[in-house]
């Protein structure tokens, strides 16, 4: 099987590249090779290419940047993947396609299911909405697949912010009052490549299971107790640090203003993708400690 994958350099096209060689031939590109706000090279390197599968994790994200710039994030998020599904579909090829919990408003009480009805809040949210919209009509082999506040050793993150202040300062203010569930890029690709099974049938797996997927870590917290954990296990991991766990204040929302809305509530339930796919979406606080363990190697091999 040829995959065409987006956005190599992203954290999650970074560990799917990694994850997928077991499947085929992974062709994986990044902006320099496929800039997405080029929808004619979109095609051409699709054409080029002829991929039994394009899986997208590439996206326009940095969400207050793209209240300013909404044609370029609607190019990007929007356009081309509707034109890689189109392109999919014309190959008789199937597609996977990586979307956000932005499509969401944040009101509902309860974790939002796959049939919940979008109604997002911020120039990025509606970017993303309009790529899954786009996808699901051009290709019919498709997944899409929802996630939350991923983090991972490669690339920037909130996991990786907070590391490095907690290293330079003794207390910082975070938002406490938007929940969520921290997501590994590695998880995300981990699990991607085991829902597509044999490689000789992923195609037509795809085909027959086709829809929106959630897929993000079991459990939930919120910004705050995201970043009391990380610092938490950081200290236990033995990383020297000058911020405590108690030096981190929380705050509402409006005390930190930023361009775009963000969702009160991230929360995704993920019982489709566990009941279709018979794999089990890990807790939070797992993934997290693992990660931290292998970027404080990181950090003690620094010079």
């Amino acid at each position: 099987m040829k995959i065409l994958l987006t956005g190599k350099t992203g954290q999650v096209g970074f560990e799917l590249e990694r994850s997928l060689k077991c499947l085929g031939e992974i062709i994986a590109v990044d902006r320099n090779q496929m800039d997405l706000s080029d929808l004619d090279q979109v095609r051409d390197v699709i054409r080029s290419v002829k991929p039994d599968l394009i899986i997208n994790p590439a996206a326009y994200t940095a969400v207050d940047k793209a209240e300013s710039e909404p044609e370029l994030a609607m190019r990007i998020n929007g356009l081309a993947p509707g034109v890689m599904a189109e392109e999919a579909q014309k190959l008789g090829a199937a597609m996977i396609h990586y979307s956000t919990d932005y499509v969401f408003d944040g009101t509902k009480k309860s974790p939002y299911t796959e049939e919940d009805t979008p109604n997002p809040q911020s120039v990025y949210g509606r970017t993303k909405r309009e790529g899954e919209i786009a996808v699901a009509k051009a290709c019919e082999a498709h997944w899409i697949l929802r996630t939350s506040w991923v983090y991972g050793v490669h690339g920037g993150n909130f996991l990786k912010t907070i590391l490095r202040l907690a290293q330079e300062r003794e207390t910082i203010r975070i938002v406490a009052d938007q929940t969520g569930a921290p997501t590994w890029a590695r998880t995300i690709a981990r699990l991607t490549t085991a829902a597509l099974g044999n490689q000789d049938a992923a195609v037509k797996h795809i085909a027959a299971t086709a829809g929106i997927y959630n897929l993000c870590a079991g459990g939930e917290t919120t910004w705050h107790g995201y970043a009391r954990h990380v610092v938490k296990q950081a200290g236990i991991q033995g990383l020297a640090l000058k911020l405590s766990v108690d030096a981190i204040e929380p705050i509402p929302t409006e005390a930190y203003p930023l361009a775009a809305a963000r969702p009160h509530s991230s929360r995704l339930n993920v019982n489709k993708f566990q009941t279709i796919f018979e794999h089990e979406l890990p807790d939070w606080h797992s993934d997290l400690n693992i990660c931290i363990r292998e970027l404080k190697q990181g950090i003690n091999a620094k010079p």
